[in-house]
């Protein structure tokens, strides 16, 4: 068992986030002595080593804390995600950095380079980003059907998906729960039901997160500026009108 400042000193992060982790309910140690120690087991660490993990990849507290607590959380199945996850995270930084090297090298006139080169590495396609919140809001079974049904089929999916955010982002000024709006908005509801199951619930809550995530808004907005608040709002009345 450790104490508190001997598990910060061990991690790296501070007592105060531990406390915090403890005031949540998000990790709270095993045994508290009667003068109020508090002591850390060999499975507080592990749940910890997952909590980091988690926080890596940009996951709230409060869903890691909902992640976490269900029963069937499985720390070896959680461990083979995280590394798959940070393995592509790896992949995209590892690029990153070459862009930079070769725009340096632009600047100082060693090399040419090409528009499109000036961005290889970023990543604006939001799948793979957030295909871990899609597996813990809605299950396995659904991200996997998703998948399954766009694979192969991935370029003609994409042009489709444009083609709905492009005419969404026209209409944007209208009022979210006007004919044309709906009708629009039915029209991304129906694609999304291509590639998985999504009740009108979930479709509500998924135009929730287009604004409550900032990866989310950032992605979306590319089409035109307000386009997520938009959508949002047009999905939470196509939910509320066709229920």
């Amino acid at each position: 068992m450790l104490k508190i400042k001997e598990v910060a000193n061990l991690v790296g992060i501070s007592v105060r986030t531990l406390h915090h982790y403890d005031e949540i309910g998000l990790l709270c140690p095993d045994e508290v002595t009667d003068s109020g120690y508090r002591l850390y087991s060999e499975r507080n660490l592990d749940d910890l080593q997952q909590i980091l993990f988690y926080r890596e990849l940009d996951v709230p507290l409060k869903k890691i804390k909902e992640i976490m607590s269900r029963p069937s959380f499985d720390q070896v199945e959680a461990l083979q995600s995280h590394r798959s996850l940070l393995s592509e995270k790896r992949k995209q930084l590892d690029q990153m950095i070459r862009t930079i090297d070769k725009t340096l090298r632009f600047k100082k006139g060693e090399i040419q380079m090409s528009n499109q080169e000036k961005f290889a590495g970023f990543d604006f396609s939001g799948w793979n980003k957030h295909e871990q919140e899609a597996r813990d809001r809605w299950g396995d079974e659904v991200v996997d059907k998703a998948a399954a049904n766009v694979a192969g089929n991935e370029k003609e999916m994409g042009e489709e998906m444009n083609q709905i955010y492009r005419h969404l982002a026209s209409i944007r000024h209208l009022d979210p729960s006007s004919k044309e709006a709906q009708e629009a908005i039915g029209t991304w509801f129906t694609f999304l039901n291509k590639i998985g199951t999504y009740s009108l619930d979930a479709f509500a809550g998924l135009g929730e997160m287009y604004v409550a995530d900032d990866r989310f808004t950032e992605n979306i907005d590319q089409f035109g500026e307000g386009l997520a608040a938009f959508m949002r709002d047009a999905m939470k009345e196509y939910a509320s009108q066709n229920k």
